[in-house]
């Protein structure tokens, strides 16, 4: 079975362009069949406040009303997208941006309201593997941005954590898929201040725990449900660490079940 890395560009690797710079060149580097997924969380809230719109999060998603939406096509699928196809085709790899409508990549559904109204926000529902395993076929390589719609017509934001798994998952059916969740920090850690406090090996079991005594919050949450997710859809391998874990073996945190 042919290989395939699945990238999500997280944390500040987009914002700073001297780390989006390098990261973009070792993910160009990598061999073989490759997709990058991306969010932009922070531009979005950057736009947003210069907007005048306040920005809600719970439990490390956002609140996406209408107004935030569109902060979020402008920022994620505009400007972001755009420039990082751009800066790839520089390093020579051949990119190719997308929104989940576009070649009806990523359908999703409108989260039902129960304690929280996340507005419009998109659960998945379907992943059209026949899309990316004919780009990745041809040489090109998908710039995900973290978008779906509805089949309606209807734009929805999506957790780009989930958007990694879901198309690793889908994609576990035609390859070996190695999922890297890729920040600014060496991987998963029990005091987030200190890198010195890194989990080189973290178990569902020992993620609960951690999510039960507190010392897991935020946007780790999605990120680890993800992750053990992708694992359980038949993903060969998840992992979670800096930028040069795309280059070689260093230390970061691998999920296992």
């Amino acid at each position: 079975m042919d290989k395939l890395h699945i990238v999500k560009a997280g944390g500040n690797l987009l914002e700073d362009s001297s780390i989006r710079k390098e990261f973009l060149q070792h993910f160009a580097e990598l061999e073989g069949s490759k997709i990058l997924v991306h969010g932009g969380g922070k531009s979005a809230t950057a736009l947003a406040e210069k907007l005048g719109l306040s920005v809600q999060m719970v439990e490390g998603r956002r609140i996406t009303d209408a107004a935030m939406l569109e902060v979020a096509v402008m920022t994620y699928a505009g400007a972001l997208n755009k420039n990082l196809v751009a800066e790839l085709q520089a390093l020579g790899c051949n990119a190719l941006g997308l929104s989940g409508a576009d070649g009806n990549a990523v359908q999703a559904v409108k989260r039902p309201v129960k304690n929280i109204d996340y507005g419009y926000v998109g659960d998945v529902t379907q992943v059209n593997g026949s899309l990316f395993q004919n780009l990745c076929k041809n040489h090109t390589v998908p710039v995900c941005c973290a978008l779906t719609h509805d089949g309606q017509g209807q734009l929805l934001n999506t957790n780009a954590d989930t958007m990694a798994a879901v198309i690793a998952q889908r994609l576990s059916e035609s390859f070996a898929v190695r999922l890297t969740y890729c920040f600014e920090k060496p991987g998963v850690l029990l005091d987030v201040d200190d890198i010195h406090s890194l989990i080189p090996q973290l178990t569902r079991s020992r993620f609960e725990e951690l999510k039960a005594s507190g010392q897991i919050v935020a946007g780790m949450l999605p990120k680890l449900t993800n992750c053990f997710t992708a694992l359980e859809g038949g993903v060969a391998q998840v992992r979670i660490g800096e930028i040069a874990l795309l280059r070689e073996s260093i230390p970061h945190t691998q999920i296992v079940l």
